[in-house]
């Protein structure tokens, strides 16, 4: 029997404020299932006619799938979340595209007819997780040269994609970084990011280790507004004597979990739910390891071409800043301004943080949020690079899209 492919609608998504991992972080006390649990009640809060029990599958993604990211976390969330025992899950490992693996999954699911509407995120509490956690690279890799050693230090692909682009100047990276903590900034002021945040009850700690009481994060950690190009220059770059990756132009070590739901068009429309974007296609590709942030150039080729779209056709870019080079690589060659208004409006993860298997969602609230504001435009995407040499990219179509200009 003949099968319909489905037009495939992202519903709704929320996150966690994003933290800093380590012992001063505001998520230092509390587990990684219960950032993601929180996301959960989230979405169904939100949505209040969505049954529970219609919910067909819950894809979570972590990095480091051990401790409190373990037991396939998909399943032990959604029973946590209060969803009903028949609701099935999963765990999925893309590294940082975790959560846009779990939305691509699904949707392809969707799209098949096997599913109506389903959970889909990600999270990665790094602090209690650095990454890397309990791997055991294979010395092949090194051994009989199939990647370069440099590719199992995301920092040290960073500083390679400099040496590859060497007109990406430290300062340029720099620029980049202090328009990301300013454009972050403006969004918080507008109002453009605390409506997708869901508040967390936190446990604070002393240095000493004593407890000091409860608190509430309602905002993101990293955040570093006022950022200035002369307290950007004196950074250290840890990767390399005399580098250009900087803490300062690059994503910190993170904490954060994100959830969206993904459903078929038909089941959203018959349900009451919001239609806030479409998906058209999206491609993965794999790429030298030693200049993984290279990934996304391959990637968005890829998936417009699948859309019979061109670069010309996006209206909005929600690209993640894992490292300012690796962007600033893919709008040189895309022909796109380092400050093009199109590009991470809201700003990136260079300001809010990057929890690896957390992001993916990240970008398409934000970019959910854009299609909303501004109907002129059809066609965004999201898109990022990955570890160990990947690149994963999203196309979207805006349904609020009123024949206006690109």
């Amino acid at each position: 029997m003949p099968r319909t492919i489905r037009d495939v609608v992202f519903v709704d998504g929320v996150r966690t404020p994003f933290g800093k991992a380590g012992p001063k972080g505001i998520y230092h006390e509390t587990r990684a299932d219960d950032l993601v649990v929180k996301a959960i009640r989230e979405l169904l809060r939100r949505n209040p006619d969505l049954d529970p029990a219609k919910i067909d599958e819950v894809a979570i993604a972590a990095t480091t799938q051990i401790g409190d990211q373990g037991l396939t976390i998909g399943r032990t969330a959604g029973i946590l979340a209060g969803l009903p025992q028949s609701v099935p899950g999963y765990s999925i490992d893309r590294m940082c595209a975790g959560a846009m693996t779990a939305v691509t999954t699904t949707a392809g699911s969707i799209a098949f007819g096997a599913y109506d509407i389903v959970v889909a995120g990600g999270v990665e509490h790094m602090g209690r997780h650095p990454m890397g956690e309990g791997v055991d690279p294979n010395p092949r890799f090194v051994s009989e040269k199939l990647v370069d050693e440099s590719a199992l230090f995301m920092g040290m692909t960073a500083e390679n994609l400099h040496d590859r682009f060497p007109h990406i100047t430290k300062q340029r990276a720099d620029e980049y970084a202090v328009r990301s903590q300013e454009k972050a900034a403006k969004a918080y002021a507008n109002g453009k990011i605390q409506q997708d945040l869901v508040p967390i009850s936190v446990r604070r700690t002393s240095p000493e280790g004593g407890e000091t009481g409860w608190g509430l994060a309602t905002e993101d950690e990293p955040m570093r507004p006022g950022t200035t190009l002369d307290s950007l220059a004196g950074l250290k770059t840890p990767f390399r004597p005399h580098g250009r990756v900087t803490a300062g132009n690059a994503a910190g070590l993170n904490d954060g979990a994100t959830a969206s739901l993904i459903a078929s068009e038909e089941f959203a429309r018959e349900a009451g739910l919001p239609v806030r974007m479409r998906l058209v296609s999206y491609a993965y590709v794999g790429v030298e390891p030693e200049v993984m942030g290279f990934g996304p150039i391959p990637s968005t080729e890829k998936a417009l071409a699948k859309a019979g779209l061109s670069i010309g056709d996006i209206g909005l870019f929600e690209i993640n800043e894992a490292f300012a080079v690796q962007v600033l690589a893919f709008l040189d060659h895309y022909g796109i301004a380092d400050d093009d208004p199109r590009v991470n409006q809201y700003g990136g993860a260079i300001a809010y943080g990057h929890p690896l298997a957390s992001s993916g969602v990240r970008l398409m609230t934000q970019l959910a949020r854009q299609f909303e504001e501004q109907p002129q435009v059809r066609y965004g995407i999201t898109t990022m690079c990955v570890g160990f040499g990947m690149g994963a990219t999203v196309v979207w179509e805006n349904p609020h899209f009123d024949g206006g200009n690109k």
